[in-house]
């Protein structure tokens, strides 16, 4: 197995957030010794069927376990949100850790379930981060087919294909229609479609609606189903008093690039370096692999991204405490030269505390006026990891 960068405690209660197939139980069971563990996973029928049927099930097994039995790993919580009342109990009154994974907040948070009231630690496990991976890491497969670890271990682009359109469906069987977090499923597969193809971009919930046949306000439902379900996140306007400052609606990212050129039926076509297609591609792969490692290492950042009214645009603004808000312009070009970052130095300069930088393919750092270039896996490395 490879080793991923989340590093969990071992004796702490915790929540593990991730989305499907982003590897949460392999990591588990690489992290915790098996022999002292008693593991329930929710998505058994027959463990789901016990418990749903008598969550107090739960305290009468726990307090049978001998005491070599230090951890009870409970999978998809989400599953059975009121379990987490027995859990709460059983925390205050055992001596046992409990270890919870989920790959949806929405029942959890929406549902009024107990979220054990701070007594547990919250992480999240992203797919593999370039960091991860190593030598086994290739940019261009990453951009073609993500970082899903399942997707690592497949073999052909046939298997990469399958597994990226089967993981769609299982979404909405699984997440979706199965939780019935949606009472009908043909709108929201078509709205799935169409949020993939504004991936990255600023969302405008009006023409979404209407491609997708729904109203606004359930547009927004949606989006927000992405963000509650973790196969997606939202990338806020910078606020700040900055005259210029136009846009103050969000953008939407997805959180795997091959999970977006899955939904946009794009997967059978190359991406070619220099075109639209591959640059969108590679500034979605950039900001989320900033994300992972700002969440494993810099947990305290902030992200968003800044437009003003004449569309000049920082990808990724990073507000660090304690210092400078980092601007971010993502390049995938291969040799970055001075006009093709006028834009990003005339905009940068009205922020005379700020740290400009960009992170690119280019395989030289550079200072280009007060802009520091950096390959984008070196710039990675030295701001978030």
């Amino acid at each position: 197995m490879l080793n991923r960068l989340l590093k969990l405690p071992q004796k702490q209660h915790m929540i593990l957030f991730g989305a499907r197939g982003t590897g949460k139980s392999t990591l588990l069971k690489h992290q915790f010794d098996a022999r002292h563990c008693l593991w329930i996973d929710l998505l058994d029928p027959e463990a789901e069927d016990r418990f749903a049927r008598s969550p107090g099930e739960l305290q009468a097994i726990v307090k049978a376990l001998p005491e070599s039995t230090t951890h009870i790993i409970i999978d998809e919580i989400q599953k059975l949100p009121k379990l987490l009342d027995v859990v709460h109990l059983l925390i205050e009154s055992t001596s046992k850790y409990f270890v919870l994974t989920g790959s949806s907040a929405r029942k959890l948070k929406h549902g009024g379930a107990n979220l054990l009231a701070g007594r547990a630690f919250v992480y999240h496990l992203f797919p593999f981060s370039f960091l991860e991976l190593g030598e086994k890491f290739e940019l261009s497969e990453s951009l073609h087919w993500g970082m899903l670890p399942r997707i690592i271990h497949l073999n052909t682009p046939e298997e990469k294909m399958r597994f990226l359109q089967a993981y769609a469906q299982t979404y909405l069987k699984e997440e979706i229609w199965h939780e019935q977090l949606i009472r009908n499923l043909d709108p929201f597969r078509r709205f799935l479609e169409v949020s993939a193809q504004c991936n990255g971009k600023i969302i405008n919930y009006h023409n979404i609606a209407e491609d997708v046949g729904v109203d606004d306000k359930t547009v927004k439902n949606y989006f927000n189903l992405l963000e509650d379900t973790l196969i997606g996140f939202f990338l806020e306007p910078f606020q700040h008093s900055f005259r210029k400052r136009l846009s103050q609606k969000p953008k939407f990212y997805y959180f795997d690039p091959g999970v977006v050129r899955s939904l946009t039926r794009t997967l059978s076509l190359p991406l070619k370096p220099g075109t639209s297609a591959y640059g969108d591609i590679f500034e979605q792969f950039v900001i989320v692999e900033c994300l992972k490692a700002a969440n494993y290492y810099q947990p305290e950042f902030r992200f968003s991204y800044l437009k003003t009214k004449d569309d000049a645009e920082i990808d990724l603004v990073v507000e660090r405490p304690g210092q400078p808000v980092l601007f971010i312009e993502i390049k995938s070009n291969t040799q970055i030269k001075q006009h093709e970052l006028q834009s990003f130095i005339r905009l940068s300069q009205d922020f005379p505390n700020a740290e400009a930088v960009c992170f690119s393919n280019d395989p030289y750092p550079k200072q280009i006026a007060h802009i520091t270039v950096l390959p984008w896996q070196a710039g990675i490395k030295q701001y978030f990891a």
